[in-house]
């Protein structure tokens, strides 16, 4: 079992949520609803606070899980470029090599992030960490034969991916 470095246990309300508000993009009512629903010793561990904030992204109606989703960046995108990004997804996207790609490749994601936005009306979303540029590609290519629905769902378990890593790296 690993636990976290800040235990939820040890903390005011204002210190979890400033530690623990950025685990989900741009998103810190996550934290803030994880607190008050009881974060306590029995979430000290990275694996338990995981499953406590996901409970949180799971049991919310669907326009708040559009708006997370929405919240996140597209990869190899227009606020990677311009240094628009999270530290954390700036992080993310490097150790997947999206700040590698080559020109032919960056035309590749740009072209796959409009197709996928203009089919399903939110961004592509992968937990790229332990991952590479040329699997996300193929991914791309596979997850644009979803339905809409699928990809809802698909995104919000990339998203809670991306939360128990980032929970691992604090």
């Amino acid at each position: 079992m690993a636990f976290l470095k800040n235990k939820p246990s040890t903390l005011s309300r204002e210190k979890f949520i400033e530690l623990y508000g950025g685990v989900y993009e741009h998103s810190s009512w996550v934290a803030e609803q994880a607190w008050d629903a009881g974060a306590s010793s029995g979430h000290d561990d990275i694996a338990s606070l995981a499953t406590l904030m996901a409970s949180i992204v799971a049991k919310s109606d669907d326009r708040v899980k559009m708006n997370l989703i929405l919240a996140h960046p597209d990869l190899a995108g227009k606020a990677a470029v311009s240094g628009e990004l999270t530290v954390s997804s700036t992080s993310e996207q490097a150790s997947a090599g999206l700040n590698d790609c080559s020109e032919e490749e960056f035309e590749k994601f740009q072209s796959y992030n409009t197709a996928y936005k203009e089919k399903f009306r939110f961004p592509f979303i992968k937990a790229v960490k332990n991952s590479n540029r040329f699997e996300i590609l193929k991914g791309f290519e596979e997850r644009l034969e979803n339905s809409e629905e699928q990809e809802f769902i698909t995104a919000l378990a990339e998203i809670d991916k991306i939360a128990a890593f980032r929970l691992h790296e604090l």
